[in-house]
């Protein structure tokens, strides 16, 4: 991948005078000019739904006619953008998209005041002659497909990120973090990972993922460079370029994403590195869980140490949550432990980790949907972890991986029992 400093270098007005045919920027011009954007800018508020104008955009210009549905668009698109103009104001990627937008009027003649219409879906290419071959790629576009011939069964490790946030490592280590701000999730030479997490509440240090970007790295004859970015209320079943694959390469379908639940959860699958990714919105953040083969997990590009990558090597120390602490402390969201602990135990029976971290999430926040983020983030580990007998994860032994056990205070009975035994104690040593 290009450095940032080069890539500006190359487009100091992020490409706008690029032309297509008859002078017109071209569907895939604009579709990179906008994905361009969003990697540049990723710190859009939660409010500003910019990316919505762009991506509305793009697919309206994905199969343009005449010129005058080129000014039809972008005026739609003028419109749409003014309209983020409160929330969006003082934003980079807005600013940015007003100045194309005058270059584009200027440059085809393009009056402000004329028909609007309504973004129209893309519509799919038709098939193409031996669609079969290309729907399966070569042996290097299918990863299980080109071990088989000369290795065993890849070794598959999972990561999870949820909650307020938790982490589940590609080691089975369970974790709860700050991290607030942008941080690194995953990031090798195929793939990078990145989340932004936000409070929770304010002031408070817990927080929670509204932002989520994963970079695919163009890969051989398999799949281009791919950008995928959700936030709060924008769950695209797209790429930022608007395409649902991995490119024009002979093995594209490769990598491709499929929307399970429209704007609630969707998977994408990369088969040419074995890899699943599960985006979900529950409630107002964001969840993500991966199945991905160790070999991937730690191809290291040159000179990368992969030191600051959660998912491998978990939070760091200065930025981990002790369940315990936040237990001790009053929180008046409307939930005691015994009420959270009873609202957890309706979708998560057994007492792991992932129930106890339903339970320092209401705790914390008083945000029922914490109980759903929980359930899905173990559903998903369900699905993606090769091991059934790790599915759960219970507390280790005081140096283990998984830290974090939110205990119960003591009931009274139990302390009236303690106090009885110490009584009992103290008189037979008297007698």
């Amino acid at each position: 991948m290009q450095p940032l400093r080069e890539r500006r270098e190359e487009q100091p007005r992020a490409g706008w005078m690029v032309m297509g045919k008859g002078g017109r920027p071209s569907a895939l011009k604009v579709g990179k000019i906008l994905a361009l954007f969003i990697y540049l800018f990723p710190a859009v508020s939660l409010q500003c739904k910019i990316l919505r104008c762009n991506s509305e955009f793009w697919a309206s210009t994905s199969s343009l006619g005449p010129e005058e549905e080129f000014c039809t668009a972008l005026r739609s698109y003028n419109t749409c953008v003014r309209r983020t103009a409160r929330t969006c104001r003082g934003d980079l990627a807005y600013h940015s998209a007003q100045h194309g937008i005058e270059d584009l009027m200027s440059q085809h003649n393009c009056s402000r005041e004329g028909p609007t219409s309504q973004p129209h879906p893309r519509t799919p290419a038709p098939p193409r002659p031996n669609s079969q071959e290309r729907s399966d790629g070569p042996d290097v576009c299918h990863y299980e497909r080109g071990l088989a011939r000369h290795s065993a069964p890849p070794n598959y490790t999972h990561c999870g990120f949820f909650g307020d946030p938790h982490l589940r490592t590609f080691g089975d280590d369970f974790q709860t973090c700050k991290v607030e701000g942008a941080w690194p999730l995953i990031h090798n030479k195929y793939l990078s990972v990145q989340v932004t997490n936000t409070p929770v509440l304010p002031g408070s240090t817990t927080t929670a993922t509204s932002k989520l970007t994963i970079i695919f790295k163009n890969f051989q004859e398999c799949v281009d460079q791919k950008m995928y970015h959700a936030e709060t209320d924008e769950l695209p079943s797209a790429f930022a370029d608007g395409s649902r694959n991995g490119g024009e390469r002979h093995g594209a379908n490769a990598l491709r994403i499929v929307e399970k639940v429209p704007g609630q959860h969707v998977e994408i699958q990369a088969r040419y590195i074995g890899t699943t990714i599960v985006v979900r919105q529950v409630g107002l953040y964001l969840t993500f869980a991966v199945r991905m083969p160790e070999e991937v997990v730690t191809a290291a590009e040159d000179g990368d140490t992969q030191d600051l990558y959660l998912c491998l090597h978990g939070c760091p120390l200065n930025q981990r949550i002790d369940f315990r602490a936040f237990h001790a402390r009053a929180l008046p969201h409307g939930f005691t432990y015994h009420s959270a602990a009873a609202k957890c135990r309706e979708r998560l029976p057994v007492e792991d980790l992932y129930f106890h971290s339903c339970v320092f999430d209401l705790l914390t926040s008083g945000d029922i949907n914490f109980t759903l983020a929980a359930y899905y983030a173990f559903e998903d580990a369900k699905m993606l972890h090769s091991n059934k007998d790790k599915y759960h994860i219970f507390e280790r032994a005081v140096g283990g991986g998984a830290v974090g056990l939110l205990c119960p205070a003591p009931s009274m009975a139990l302390l009236h029992l303690l106090a009885l035994l110490l009584w009992i104690q103290c008189c037979s040593v008297l007698l």
